[in-house]
């Protein structure tokens, strides 16, 4: 059961608003962490059925400031490699191992951020191309993976994506449009799997505020925030995003 208490909104709150921030501004690099957070007070399960009509509810109200300025085609092959990743992520969902992936996933953001710094300070000869459509497609798997069973799937997606010399609000407005497909091909399964409730659309109803709040400060920062301090806020936040992932892997 899911207690809607003060304990569950002091926590599910700041959470859900935190999610809010960082899709709508911060290409959503760690909007996982807020089902993370949820889970500190809820079953796991719950916590992500609470947080999927969120994360929708987000995408919604940040699709009409980022509408068709993103990258097409790069955002296109991360949607055709997601959606059977959602639908493997379904299917092996009660069985499936998420820690690995999840260990897997933080050890490649955590390499990419240090091959961007090493390359920036000329550690490292800036001779490599962007990824190809190869690692797009295997990107647009993980992420497709990894969002079904832990709304993961901003790490692999910004990986190929910052490879490609996207402007910040390319970047932003790419991974706006990815996620709110992945989001709503992820819907029934989580209906079929029970991970919706009573207490849990009670719940979606009174942190809604929370949700849009969130992405309206998003939106705002994107905006302020420079394109050089963009990238470096986004570098750091894979870096968060991949030593909280490889922690939930290994404990």
């Amino acid at each position: 059961m899911l207690e809607l208490d003060w304990a569950f909104f002091s926590v599910a709150g700041p959470a859900v608003m935190f999610a809010g921030v960082s899709k709508g501004g911060f290409g959503s690099g760690a909007a996982f962490a807020g089902a993370s957070i949820l889970a500190l007070v809820v079953e796991p399960g719950l916590a992500l059925g609470v947080m999927l009509p969120m994360l929708m509810l987000i995408d919604v109200a940040t699709l009409g400031p980022y509408w068709r300025k993103w990258r097409w085609p790069e955002t296109r092959l991360l949607i055709l490699g997601a959606l059977p990743g959602v639908v493997l992520g379904a299917a092996l969902y009660r069985m499936a191992d998420a820690d690995v992936f999840r260990v897997l996933i933080g050890v490649i953001s955590l390499a990419f951020v240090a091959w961007q710094v090493g390359r920036a300070r000329g550690w490292i000869a800036a001779t490599s191309r962007p990824l190809g459509q190869g690692a797009g497609a295997v990107a647009g798997l993980v992420a497709g993976f990894t969002s079904f069973v832990s709304h993961a799937g901003g790490p692999p997606a910004a990986v190929y994506l910052l490879s490609r010399g996207m402007t910040k609000t390319e970047y932003q407005a790419s991974t706006v449009l990815l996620f709110w497909v992945i989001n709503v091909a992820k819907f029934v399964p989580y209906a079929f799997l029970g991970m919706f409730t009573l207490q849990t659309g009670l719940a979606n109803l009174a942190l809604a505020p929370f949700a849009l709040a969130g992405a309206w400060i998003g939106v705002k920062a994107h905006r302020l925030v420079p394109e050089r301090a963009f990238f470096a806020l986004t570098y750091v936040l894979l870096v968060v995003t991949g030593v909280k992932l490889i922690w939930d892997g290994l404990t």
